[in-house]
């Protein structure tokens, strides 16, 4: 049987570093026109998911973030009243949504 090496004294070290790192947590927010689109656009970047309660007009309220977040691969969606954007990797299931 072959050795391995495995280190577990400081595992928990590893563990504690990567949690302060902005994936997995998730931002509530309203997207009324009053936050700089960098900001939304940051936030992604840094593996947040949003979901943004939309007060107006869609469409002119993302324009200054969507098509950037789009093309780094992220994923935007709207659903019922709220905005849904989801960094690169992070997908959105709809299949519960068709009953």
């Amino acid at each position: 049987m072959s050795e391995f090496d495995l280190d577990l004294r400081n595992a928990e070290e590893q563990l504690e570093d990567d949690e302060g790192d902005g994936g997995s947590e998730v931002v509530l927010g309203i997207l009324d026109g009053g936050t700089d689109p960098d900001e939304w656009i940051g936030a992604v970047e840094d593996g947040k998911i949003l979901v943004l309660n939309v007060e107006g007009d869609l469409n002119r309220l993302a324009a200054g973030f969507a098509r950037e977040i789009r093309d780094a691969g992220g994923t935007l969606m709207r659903f019922r009243g709220f905005l849904v954007v989801t960094p690169p990797g992070v997908g959105i299931d709809t299949d519960r949504l068709s009953s």
